[in-house]
């Protein structure tokens, strides 16, 4: 049996731990945005959940978006109570997350110290379809997993993951 790629099986490892009934799934095409990994799984790019790092008056935040938004800085920062949020770059996305841009997932987030999560990702049947690095997608996790997994500490049950909801 192949093993994942690193990032990969930290976040199996996660899932795993925390009795999570999930599935990883390898797209040979590959899903570089939202679009893409919403046709490579036969959903809506709302289903399609984007983890966007922000460094908010310096503290690294997690955004989850629907696949079909934008994250708003302004909105970022307040939800925050930051005065000011930019996206963060390669290196602080990689010390944060430990995940290159473009494959972070929401979990595990060990160096983040808040994840605003958008309202509108608890409304799907299908609730995560995180990016992970290259070819790879976390996919079919229930809508009751959202309410389930805090990402700051996926094995401890909250209401909403960790944070402020958008």
């Amino acid at each position: 049996m192949e093993r994942w790629p690193e990032p990969v099986e930290r976040v199996a490892r996660v899932l795993r731990e925390a009795g999570v009934d999930a599935r990883l799934e390898e797209f040979p095409q590959g899903t570089p945005t939202a679009a893409a990994a919403a046709k490579a799984v036969g959903c809506e790019p709302a289903q399609i959940v984007k983890s966007l790092l922000f460094v908010c008056d310096g503290r690294p935040t997690l955004a989850l978006v629907p696949g079909d938004r934008r994250a708003d800085d302004a909105k970022v920062a307040a939800l925050a109570g930051a005065r000011k949020a930019r996206v963060g770059n390669r290196d602080e996305v990689v010390a944060a997350t430990g995940f290159e841009p473009g494959g972070v997932a929401p979990f595990p987030a060990p160096g983040v110290s808040r994840v605003l999560l958008a309202r509108e990702l608890l409304a799907h049947e299908l609730q995560e379809r995180a990016p992970l690095p290259k070819r790879q997608r976390l996919a079919a996790l229930p809508s009751r997993t959202a309410t389930s997994i805090n990402p700051l500490d996926p094995t401890r049950a909250s209401g909403v993951p960790a944070g402020t909801s958008a």
